[in-house]
């Protein structure tokens, strides 16, 4: 495998404006392409917003929704990595020809469709249906994998994906500052986003506490460290809906350190070298060697009722 620039943006995007996403996505690609980056990812749902969508109803979802790969946004994204050579990550709304609907996280190139990964864990809505299969695909001469927001709190999902051949793990999420049973969770004031200019570091506080990085570094990291795979992480900044979300999107490689990181409140991407040494040098690669499979087969494989995860709903829309 030969060296790869990857860079993971942030933006604030506007609910159901997929037009608006779309220019954002094409501006930030194509800028990441001028800075020699072969590959750029954005977060769950860019394409079509998020939050927002706990409020539709079925018939809004179909609407908002489209057909992969035929629909007018993989049409646009392809023209956007073709225009730009560069391969493009972004979200949306699935739906097929019997209603059903998805979360969907796509990778799009020049000709079109690469890749496509269906939530395994959707909430949000609850029209939508859930995978039911991993995603690993080639890209560039690795291999990658998809895994959308909470998908990859299910530790499970991160290790099958490896194990099933990726090395690089695209986790596109719209997450941090809402309500848990954690201790120091919870939303942010959205005042504190509207002051941001006149004062930052109040909103940089929140941003960087137990309502936001800090909780992220609880796990992430693990999650490349454990696996030996560099983590492209991709999360909104700014408003989503009436949630405030904090970006902090960011690339770690293998040793589960953190190589690139968004800091900015603006649109922004940030961009690192993945180099495939790492891969092999990485603790992770001698821990899954040294796995004993036949001590825990049916123990993970146990049967269990799978509990739905709350939605959780902002104190104005309760």
């Amino acid at each position: 495998m030969d060296k790869l620039k990857i860079s993971t943006a942030q933006f604030e995007n506007k609910s159901g404006d997929k037009a608006y996403n779309l220019s954002v996505i094409e501006r930030l690609s194509q800028k990441a392409s001028g800075e020699g980056s072969q590959v750029i990812a954005f977060h769950e749902c860019s394409v079509t917003g998020y939050t927002f969508a706990r409020h539709l109803s079925k018939e809004q979802m179909l609407d908002l929704a489209e057909f992969i790969p035929e629909g007018e946004s993989i049409l646009k994204l392809t023209q956007i990595a073709n225009d730009n050579n560069i391969v493009v990550l972004a979200g949306l709304f699935e739906k097929d020809e019997k209603d059903n609907l998805f979360k969907a996280y796509v990778c799009v190139g020049k000709n079109g469709l690469v890749a496509k990964h269906r939530k395994l864990h959707p909430f949000i809505n609850p029209y939508l249906t859930a995978g039911n299969s991993y995603c690993v695909f080639d890209l560039l001469g690795w291999k990658c994998g998809i895994l959308i927001c909470y998908d990859n709190n299910i530790i499970e999902n991160v290790r099958a994906t490896k194990l099933l051949g990726a090395d690089i793990i695209f986790m596109p999420h719209v997450t941090m500052c809402t309500p848990s049973t954690r201790p120091g969770a919870g939303f942010i004031d959205p005042k504190l986003w509207e002051n941001r200019e006149s004062d930052p570091t109040t909103l940089r506080l929140e941003f960087d506490g137990m309502k936001g990085r800090s909780w992220l570094m609880k796990w992430l990291p693990a999650r490349a460290y454990d696996n030996a795979i560099y983590a492209v992480f991709s999360n909104p900044i700014g408003m989503d809906d009436d949630q405030l979300k904090n970006g902090c999107s960011m690339i770690i490689d293998p040793y589960g350190d953190v190589i690139a990181e968004c800091r900015s409140f603006e649109d922004s991407f940030v961009t690192a070298v993945f180099t495939p040494e790492k891969l092999t040098q990485a603790g992770g690669h001698r821990y899954i060697q040294a796995r004993r499979p036949e001590l825990y087969r049916d123990i993970i494989g146990q049967q269990h009722k799978s509990e739905q995860t709350v939605v959780w709903m902002s104190p104005a829309k309760k």
